[in-house]
């Protein structure tokens, strides 16, 4: 095969930037806290499941010993019952945007989206229509299709280009006098669109209906105004961007003045108003705890704590500069080696409208990604012939970006 000219001032001399990027780049010694091991050259799947950080086996360590192993049951009066809200207040200040007494930690992703849109709908009795996203996340799809049949819900489902996500005047056009709510993904996990979160939910209160985000693909990643935006409510997964860990407990966020109106459907002992008083009947609390259900998730929040003490250092406005520059270099790389191969890009080429993983297509890719893995490199496939380059902007090199680019680039050539 004749070999093809490269664009000089792209691939050429692609790996003298990289190296240069990585030694300006101020999150660099940060990278060093995470674990890192030489099984894989470029982990570029962060998107779907973080790094853990280098501390967090001898900190659960230590906690299972000190604090479970040494105090017992005794942890729960001595602030493990306050640890979902502590760390939801947490949550809020360093990622979210939201003041304290609004964010909640437990359960899982979907069984939060459950909750919260269950507690919307019947917000506003009367209303009988959801607006989603037709390629949204399967969980989220699914969930709204059970609640439908549930509820007797109709579903009102909005298309987004393959690149791209919904957009504003969709939204407007779309709610009604019948809508209940709008459920929408704050970034498209498929193309990492950026959906605008504060004109969505603004057309939607404008028609008198709710919001529920999905902010997993990204919390921990981009700034979030939950607060000034006037989000009604929103739930987030902790093991991508905040590296909770697999299967780590979600959290669920709902704007104060919201609190009162909101009855979510799975009412257990620790959503309750007086814990311990084993009553006749269910009250819920008057704040966020009312979201609450089974006893918390202790042990997995630790690396969620952990995690967010560092973007806390980092700086969110730090970890969206250093996400923005690791996509518009996969961009720039795709474009000069990528393109002339037939690899299609299916994300946004505006950094601004992208969240913090980049996605093009190719018919390949389905076979192609089981070679990378034997390689070191790790991507994540979304078919029908996707391949998400998610970047973890804290654990994630431009050189080892660069890595796997090279890797994609000649097991496409072979």
């Amino acid at each position: 095969m004749e070999e093809r000219v490269r664009e000089p001032d792209v691939a050429a001399g692609a790996g003298a930037r990289a190296a240069a990027l990585d030694e300006a780049d101020p999150l660099r010694p940060l990278r060093d806290r995470f674990l890192l091991t030489d099984e894989v050259v470029a982990y570029l799947d962060g998107n779907s499941l973080g790094r853990p950080l280098q501390d967090t086996g001898e900190r659960l360590e230590r906690f299972a010993r000190q604090r479970w192993g040494a105090r017992l049951i005794r942890g729960w009066d001595e602030g493990w019952m306050a640890e979902p809200e502590r760390l939801g207040d947490e949550l809020g200040r360093v990622v979210l945007g939201a003041a304290p007494g609004q964010t909640v930690v437990g359960d899982s992703t979907s069984v939060l989206l459950y909750k919260a849109i269950r507690a919307a709908l019947a917000a506003r009795p009367g209303r009988d229509e959801v607006v989603l996203a037709a390629a949204d996340f399967p969980t989220d799809r699914f969930l709204l299709q059970g609640i439908a049949d549930e509820t007797g819900a109709r579903l009102v489902a909005l298309d987004a280009p393959h690149d791209g996500g919904v957009e504003v005047d969709q939204v407007a056009e779309a709610v009604g006098e019948r809508t209940a709510a709008v459920v929408l993904s704050h970034v498209a996990y498929r193309s990492a669109a950026v959906v605008d979160a504060a004109a969505v939910t603004a057309a939607a209160h404008a028609a008198g209906a709710l919001t529920v985000w999905d902010l997993s693909h990204s919390v921990g990643a981009l700034p979030l105004h939950l607060d000034d935006w006037r989000v009604d409510l929103a739930v987030g997964c902790s093991y991508k961007y905040l590296n909770g860990g697999p299967g780590a407990p979600a959290f669920l966020y709902a704007r104060r003045d919201l609190l009162p109106a909101l009855r979510q459907p799975v009412q257990g002992w620790m959503g309750a108003a007086e814990v311990f008083a084993m009553g006749e009947r269910y009250e819920p609390d008057a704040g966020i705890r009312r979201f609450l259900s089974g006893t918390p998730p202790i042990l997995a929040m630790r690396p969620i704590a952990d995690m967010l003490a560092l973007i806390d250092e980092a700086g969110i406005d730090a970890v969206r500069a250093k996400s923005s520059a690791l996509t518009s270099f996969a961009i720039e790389w795709f474009d000069a080696e990528l393109a002339p191969l037939g690899v299609r890009l299916a994300s946004p080429r505006d950094p601004a409208r992208r969240g913090s993983h980049v996605t093009i297509d190719h018919e390949r890719f389905r076979d192609v990604v089981p070679a990378l893995q034997r390689r070191g490199v790790i991507p994540d496939f979304r078919g029908p012939d996707g391949l998400r380059i998610g970047l973890s902007p804290l654990s994630t090199s431009f050189t080892e970006l660069l890595t796997g680019l090279e890797a994609i680039r000649e097991e496409l050539t072979r």
